[in-house]
């Protein structure tokens, strides 16, 4: 049976600086493998909106949430750390708690990139599941993998071996598809990554 909008959503919530894009294309490449629609603040370019109001919009249109904070650490420019990641977890926890009908049934993943790191910044969170990349996609994609298999109770999906093994082909055949639509990898938008990967799934089925 063909899943709603809404229940086949996933917000990712997370860095989008080169260092973090290894990560940020497994997470994508993850979610669009389990056969669910990679959201991000990332995909709409409008001036006129308000880009909280635009992050609050996507979250309200997405059942579930990928929450990397590995990312945290003081910016070498302004000595200053990046609460960016920490405060849209929080607005897709609030959406859970006070939100009504379809909201109340949000499910989430926080990722971070090693354990118990988050007691020393965001403490209010212990007591909740946050899970450990390792900053490794292979590691990132398993978790991502096993968390939607359970959250959406699907009785098959292939496991985090296979769809990092699909990821790593898709790497070697993306310069090839690259050429072929004419747009250099540097020069990808998201909403570029997110339709490759969604055809080059569909042929590799």
């Amino acid at each position: 049976m063909a899943r709603s909008k809404y229940s086949s959503n996933v917000f990712i919530n997370c860095p989008f600086d080169l260092q973090y894009k290894p990560l940020f294309e497994s997470l994508v490449f993850a979610i669009s493998a389990c056969g669910c629609r990679p959201r991000c603040a990332l995909e709409i370019d409008d001036a006129s909106e308000v880009r909280i109001d635009k992050i609050f919009r996507i979250i309200e249109e997405c059942k579930f949430g990928v929450h990397d904070i590995s990312r945290t650490e003081p910016s070498p420019k302004s000595g200053l750390p990046r609460f960016n990641m920490p405060l849209e977890l929080g607005m897709f926890l609030a959406a859970k708690k006070y939100g009504i009908g379809r909201q109340k049934k949000k499910v989430c993943l926080i990722l971070d990139n090693e354990a118990f790191r988050y007691q020393q910044f965001i403490s209010d969170i212990a007591g909740q599941d946050i899970q450990v990349h390792d900053n490794e996609p292979r590691k990132a994609i398993s978790i991502v993998r096993n968390w939607l298999r359970n959250s959406l109770s699907l009785s098959s999906l292939p496991g985090g071996t296979e769809i990092f093994n699909k990821y790593e082909q898709f790497e070697q055949d993306l310069p090839a598809l690259c050429d072929r639509i004419k747009v250099a990898r540097e020069d990808f938008t998201f909403n570029d990554l997110a339709n490759i990967i969604f055809h080059w799934l569909k042929t590799n089925e």
